[in-house]
């Protein structure tokens, strides 16, 4: 790296004297066109549940969450993820609800579609909110099936597709399954849908209000370990991103954000591919605990944590912030 002149020919505090020269040589720039909201969806009218573990964040009803996904895209958020909190009477071992194109997320999906056409729709792939066991697959015993479970994916993938989702985000962490959606999405006319994989998702603690949030946390029997990936590895996460990338992945993702940045340098460095992070809701959480109790300034600390992700390399970013960062970013 060239070296530069010793001071006082050199002074760096000349870029920082102020904001029009900071933003004029600034490295990286935080939109809200770099933004996923994450959101979840409940049966019923004209009602929002607060989730306990997760402040400020509420699940809606699909009538409201219309009104979200509109304000949304008025703040130029270009997509939301849709997540459903599935009634438990629904749940069973074999997650048949996943692939009911009448589902609770299929109905949201087609709902916003019609009524705000210019927003993307993000679903995941993958069976925890319909699974009685909680898990992203079949389970028997103690094992969790893989290739039992790429048919059920496969299966949930398509209707999914034909409710009108523009983005597909496979979670489960199964081998093989990129190619097995890729494959059907094809085959059914469908080659305009995208998958943005997650395809390194570690298997974290920093998931657990999620869980809570969507009812599957109550219902897990053991953990995901043998799916997940191990926190302690990194060249493993490339090794999953290539082999997702060979299937068909259009994006990837890692999951959790914050404390897997070095991942997404190395992803993103490697590949040159859109590469997305998941500000997942353990980091929403605390960060929102400390805001709460006034030891971070919040408007300063969203927009730091999520500039963080752009310096990383990342394309954009999942996040429960988005709609307030948004408007932190418009004013």
């Amino acid at each position: 790296m060239l070296q530069p002149a010793p001071f006082p020919a050199s002074r760096p505090r000349r870029l920082r004297q102020a904001p029009w020269m900071r933003a004029l040589v600034a490295e990286n720039v935080l939109t809200p066109a770099d933004l996923i909201w994450p959101c979840f969806v409940i049966d019923g009218e004209d009602r929002a549940e607060p989730i306990e573990t997760m402040p400020g964040a509420d699940r809606l009803t699909i009538d409201r969450l219309i009104v979200k996904a509109r304000e949304a895209a008025d703040l130029g958020i270009p997509a939301i993820a849709i997540f459903p909190y599935t009634d438990a009477a629904l749940k069973t071992p074999g997650a048949e609800e996943a692939w009911n194109p009448e589902n609770l997320v299929c109905r949201a999906t087609r709902a916003v579609k019609a009524a705000v056409p210019g927003i993307g729709v993000m679903l995941d792939v993958a069976l925890d909110p319909y699974n009685s066991d909680g898990h992203d697959g079949i389970i028997e015993g103690e094992t969790i099936l893989n290739d039992e479970t790429l048919i059920a994916l496969e299966k949930q993938a398509l209707v999914q597709a034909e409710a009108g989702c523009d983005i597909l985000g496979p979670s489960d962490m199964m081998d093989g399954r990129v190619g097995v959606i890729r494959r059907a999405l094809e085959a059914h006319d469908f080659q305009n849908v995208t998958i943005m994989s997650y395809a390194a998702k570690y298997a974290s603690c920093f998931y657990g209000p999620f869980r809570d949030a969507v009812g599957s946390g109550g219902a897990l029997k053991g953990d995901k370990k043998t799916y997940q990936m191990d926190p302690a590895n990194s060249d493993e996460a490339l090794r999953e991103v290539a082999t997702d990338l060979a299937e068909g992945a259009d994006m990837v993702m890692v999951k959790p954000g914050l404390p897997y940045l070095d991942i997404c340098q190395r992803v993103a460095a490697e590949f040159r591919v859109p590469t997305y992070a998941y500000q997942v809701s353990g980091e929403y959480a605390m960060l929102k605990g400390a805001m709460g109790n006034g030891w971070l300034d919040e408007r300063a600390g969203v927009l730091e944590s999520l500039m963080a992700f752009k310096r990383a390399g990342c394309a954009g970013i999942l996040t429960y912030f988005a709609l307030d960062a948004a408007r932190m970013l418009r004013e």
